[in-house]
């Protein structure tokens, strides 16, 4: 194989790029849809102002291509994760994060905004002499005797030994590939945002992440940055469905209203919070397949994943590093390569989806017994071992693709 070019330039697409890289592969393209900043090129613009949490499965393949010590200094490191009652603020339960689950898994989590990390990203493509094109729409796709070529709406056309669509649940690349099938309306609807830990009470100003549940609805929050910022999901049921965007902005009041008979902290959250998003969320039934030909897809655009596990960002970045590493084996016969990479990733990507729709569930019980058999299991699990509060979740932090694969 001579030449890869990936459409999407969000995190997936940045990282599937540097992976590449560094396995060796030197003719690497990366298109991007959105214009980014002329100073500072930005793949995400309207969720840049957003959190991300980097479970160790992600931060240790984050490690591998380099960014260990640019990635420390720009996010911030919890060391625990507590959970809340929504109105009397009773902690239910603690998971213990930093050292603990460091040293259980490899690897730390972080927390920082979309943005940081796809500077990071960039600046790390830049020193390895890769150029992402921004304001680089696909509109064509056609195989032409096993050459990929790839048409933008600036009348540009590429050519390319493998097309990689990382192009999100939008996914131009997967529409050439699949019908599209309409999503399902999960019920609800996130908020995301950010609020200055200066316009808070003084129990922000320490670094735990916190989830309080409520019937009904969530909301998580976590530092960033340098810790002056928290980043926050707040995700609440609602009957009506309305069209999936990321883009659609939030309203303050509306907000602040979902969640007005919660605790006042989270009253105070919601009425300082800045750069607020609306964001419906939908399901999609598994795709019959990633790859067709000299084509694949990565990340949202063949696995969407719903938010409740905080697995979107991990399963594109694990995404990258398994299709760069198994280009890289199967140099010679890039189908078998692509049949690989399916093979490896289609389970892993199918148990966090059906994980993340189970924790979404268990975050929103409404009938008080259910609530209360819950919670009785997290306190009893985080306040007598941590270890067994951790356990259930070993399958997804402590999975490792950078060792190798089965």
């Amino acid at each position: 194989m001579q030449s890869i070019g990936i459409v999407g330039g969000g995190i997936g697409g940045l990282a599937l790029a540097l992976a590449c890289r560094e396995s060796g592969l030197t003719d690497i393209s990366v298109y991007e849809q959105s214009p980014g900043p002329v100073a500072e090129p930005v793949a995400e613009p309207v969720a840049s102002s957003h959190g991300i949490v980097l479970s160790p499965n992600a931060t240790r393949v984050l490690y591998a291509l380099g960014l260990k010590e640019a990635l420390m200094d720009a996010a911030c490191h919890s060391d625990a994760l507590h959970y809340r009652s929504h109105r009397t603020g009773y902690q239910i339960s603690m998971r213990p994060l930093g050292a603990f689950a460091e040293a259980r898994y490899g690897a730390p989590f972080c927390q920082l905004l979309r943005s940081d990390l796809t500077r990071l990203l960039s600046e790390r493509l830049r020193e390895r002499h890769i150029d992402v094109h921004y304001d680089w729409r696909c509109s064509r796709l056609v195989e032409d005797s096993e050459v990929i070529s790839l048409t933008f709406d600036n009348g540009e056309t590429r050519r390319h030994d493998l097309a990689v669509g990382s192009d999100g649940v939008h996914s131009h690349v997967k529409r050439f590939m699949h019908e599209e099938v309409a999503p399902t309306f999960t019920g609800h609807v996130a908020w995301r945002g950010t609020t200055p830990v200066a316009d808070l009470p003084a129990q922000f100003n320490s670094h735990p992440m916190t989830i309080w549940l409520g019937p009904g609805r969530h909301i998580t929050h976590f530092p960033v940055g340098d810790g002056a910022q928290l980043a926050f999901t707040a995700v609440v049921e609602t009957a009506e469905p309305t069209e999936e965007s990321w883009y659609e902005k939030g309203d303050r009041k509306t907000l602040v209203e979902q969640f007005q008979d919660w605790h006042p902290v989270i009253q105070a959250l919601t009425g300082a919070s800045q750069n607020l998003h609306r964001w419906p969320l939908y399901d999609r039934a598994p795709l019959a397949r990633w790859t067709d030909g000299p084509v694949t897809l990565l990340g949202d655009a063949c696995h969407p994943t719903l938010p409740y596990l905080s697995q979107g960002a991990a399963l594109a970045i694990e995404d990258a590093w398994v299709l760069s590493r198994m280009l890289e084996t199967w140099e010679e016969d890039v189908a078998s390569g692509l049949a690989e990479y399916e093979r490896y990733r289609r389970p892993r990507a199918a148990r966090v989806q059906v994980g993340s729709r189970q924790e979404g569930r268990n975050f929103h019980l409404s009938d008080r017994w259910q609530i209360r058999w819950r919670n009785l299991r997290m306190a009893l699990s985080s306040r007598y071992l941590p270890e067994i509060a951790m356990e259930r979740y070993d399958w997804l932090y402590g999975y490792d693709c950078v060792k190798g694969f089965d």
